[in-house]
Parts: C-alpha cells; structure tokens; sequence
C-alpha cells in the first residue's frame, strides 16, 4: 500500500513538472516568436501609425433630438378668401422659387373684390367730372365755394377708396375674374401640405395650406435631460449623426440653451445650427448629438482604433522598429469613437500601430 501511495506521489509530482516545463516552454516559444518576428517592407506601407499624446479627457453626453428649420426662414401661407380649389400645382417636399404660383380657388369674393374696383374707378370719374362741373359753375358765380370743397372732398374720397382696392388687388395679386392664385413668398421647399383639390377652403382657418422654409441652414433640437442641464453650456462642441446618414459626422455647437422644460418628457432642449447646403438634412429627422467637454485631467490618448480588446483586456501595439513591436497591456480611462485615453501602460511620444495593429498582434501572439 505504501509503495502505491509513492508511485502515485511521483507520478502527480512528475505531471506538475512536466506541465511547469511544458508551460515554460510554450512562453519561451511565445517570448522567442515575438523577438523573431519583422515587419515586412509590404505591410508596413500598408499600416498607419500615431504618437501617443498627452490631452485632458473629453467627456461625452449622448442627447436625442430632430432636425427643423430655422424659425426665421419659414414662411406660411393662409388663404386669403374662401373658395372651392380647383388648381394645386405644387407636392409635399417640391422646391419652389419666390413668386411661383402654388395654387389657385374659384372664389365668390374675388368676384365681389372685382365688382368694388370697378365702382372705386367709375367713382373716380364721377367725381372728377363732378369737380370740373363745380369749378365752371364756381367761376361763373353760380356755385359757392362750400360746394367746390365738397366737391373737391368727394373726389378725395373716391380716389381713397380707389387706392384701398388697389392695395388689396396688389397685395392678393388679383386678376380679372373669380380666380384667387396663391403664390410663394419665399423661395424654399414645401414641408406642410394641407390643401386638396376641390376643396371647399374657408377665409377664416387657422391651419395654413402650405409651408415654405428655407433650408440652407437648419436647427437641431436635441432634448436634455434634467440631470444633465447642469453639464451643458452654450459653445460647447457637438457631434451630429441621423439614421438617414449613419457615416456621416456632422459637426456643430450649442448655440442656445431654452430656459422652459417640457412638463411631459421633463427635458429642456438645445439648439445647435447647423449648414445645410446639400440640403440632407431634412425637417423632422431624428438626430443623435453628442456632447463634449472636458475633464480637468490630463491622460495619454491613441486613437480608438488603435487599441486592441482580446481576453478581457486591452491592448497597444507600440512601434519602435520593424523588428521592434511591442504588445502592451494599458488600463482604459475612458473609450470614445475616435479617441481612448490610457491611465496607464503607455506614456506620451510612444508610437504605436492603429491600421493593421490586429494584424500584428495576431503574428506576434499567436
């Protein structure tokens, strides 16, 4: 029994050092390949390179938000009688230039507005005659001069009457006829349509027909929560992105800070502006705003890409020569999409590796 005991004592004893051994070996391989290995001429062309800097960390709020135009550069547009709509020449999103005809309606009180011109300018006459008539008679004794002032008076009054339908033919843009035209006032694109043909429109609605904005430049209108009121400030940099355009980084800054909160969602809002020449952007788009600011700390920064996460831990590939690349274990602070800041592991000037980094982590570690 005690010669069983012993054998299985040296066997245990001789399966821990040969697992020990064995262990050593794979590590000394592993030191040994990692030595060995070279960058060759061809993927070094192909690699991409940046020196470890020393910055303060941004920190970074992720805010909701969408996209609408400017207030200054909308214009709406109401009808200025009420008619049945027999013409619609314009679409929901259609690009239309100051002065485009939008729509026309058959109205009874354009007919009505015709009618009053045409009285204001036989008025005129009248009255003009009229004066004439008191003048001959005022200078041959046989009217007074009370008369030729109220005669004067009337012709005053008619020629008023006659400027006030001119102002209203002007300003509606009439024409002969019993056709009211609604035209654009400001050249943009159509985002509200509520119009339909044959509709019977009302003088007095509250809803406008159409809306025109400009969209050259845009507003986006992002929601803060109340907790983090007290972390953003006007001038702050802002990253934009939209589902429409997940690629695309567009860049902007708080320009505004709106001191009323939404009792409903309990979120202020910020407004960032932002150029709108492509014209992508469109109203009522969702958009996601991230935030930046910084922290009172310094820390060592690499671009994001160039960190490598494998078994629960990070890594840098740092670049000293083609036969000098050195795996790096380093301590994340904080990750960002373009920029990670390091606490420890790495220090400012080191060169590493961020295109191609996990091609070389793979030649050396594995």
């Amino acid at each position: 029994m005690k010669t069983l005991k012993k054998s299985l004592y040296i066997s245990v004893s001789a399966l821990t050092l040969f697992t020990a051994c064995s262990k050593k070996e794979a590590d000394a391989a592993k030191e040994e390949t990692a030595q060995q290995f070279v960058m060759s001429d061809k993927m070094y062309t192909q690699c991409t390179f940046a020196d470890a800097t020393q910055e303060n960390a941004q920190n970074e709020i992720r805010l909701f938000g969408k996209v609408s135009a400017e207030n200054n550069n909308i214009s709406q547009v109401y009808p200025a009688v009420g008619g049945s709509v027999i013409k619609i020449n314009v679409e929901l999103g259609d690009y239309v230039q100051q002065g485009q005809l939008l729509a026309s309606v058959r109205s009874t009180e354009i007919a009505g507005y015709q009618s009053e011109t045409s009285d204001a300018d036989a008025n005129v006459s009248i009255a003009e005659r009229n004066l004439q008539s008191v003048k001959d008679m005022y200078e041959g004794k046989l009217a007074s001069e009370k008369e030729l002032v109220m005669a004067q008076k009337e012709l005053d009054k008619a020629k008023a009457e006659r400027n006030r339908m001119r102002e209203i033919n002007q300003i509606y843009k009439l024409k002969s006829g019993s056709v009211y035209n609604m035209y654009a006032p400001i050249s943009g694109y159509i985002t509200t349509k509520d119009i339909s043909p044959n509709e019977m429109l009302s003088a007095n609605r509250e809803d406008a027909v159409f809306t025109i904005a400009k969209l050259d430049n845009v507003w986006v209108l992002a929601n803060v929560n109340e907790s983090d009121l007290g972390k953003i400030k006007v001038g702050q940099q802002a990253s934009i992105h939209t589902i429409a355009y997940p690629d695309k980084d567009i860049k902007g800054k708080i320009d505004k800070i709106f001191n009323v909160i939404d009792p409903d969602t309990r979120a202020g809002k910020a407004l960032i502006k932002v150029p709108n020449t492509d014209g992508t952007l469109k109203p009522e788009m969702n958009a996601t705003v991230k935030v930046h600011f910084p922290d009172d700390e310094q820390y060592v920064t690499v671009p994001s890409a160039a960190v490598v996460f494998d078994n629960n831990k990070n890594y840098v590939m740092v670049f000293k020569a083609k036969n000098n690349i050195e795996t790096r274990e380093v301590t994340i602070y904080r990750a960002l999409d373009d920029k990670t800041y390091i606490s420890a592991g790495l220090t400012a000037g080191e060169k590493v590796i961020v295109k191609g980094n996990l091609l070389t982590y793979d030649a050396i570690n594995d």
